[in-house]
C-alpha cells in the first residue's frame, strides 16, 4: 500500500499566530508570516498588485481577503 505522502513545508513551518486563520489557506498565511505582516493595519499598506505576486495569492485568497477586511472596516491601498 502507498503511504500518503506530507508535504514537508506543512511539516516544518508552523504558523505562530492565528492572525486570518479560516479566511484564507495555509501557504497565504505563511506567507504573510514571513512579511511580517500580522495585523489588518499592516496589511492595508500594501496594494492588491503587490499582494498578488506573493506565494499563496491567488484570485480566490483576494476575493476573501477583501469580504473580510471589509467587514473589518480595513482596506488595501
Amino acid at each position: 500500500m502507498a503511504k500518503f505522502l506530507k508535504p514537508i513545508c506543512t511539516e516544518r513551518h508552523v504558523v505562530s499566530n492565528d492572525f486570518l486563520k479560516g479566511i484564507i489557506a495555509m501557504p497565504a498565511r505563511r506567507t504573510l508570516e514571513k512579511e511580517k505582516i500580522d495585523s489588518l493595519e499592516k496589511l492595508s499598506d500594501y496594494s492588491e498588485s503587490e499582494l498578488l505576486q506573493f506565494h499563496g495569492f491567488g484570485k480566490n485568497t483576494m476575493q476573501k481577503l477583501k469580504v473580510y477586511m471589509k467587514n473589518n472596516d480595513a482596506f488595501l491601498k
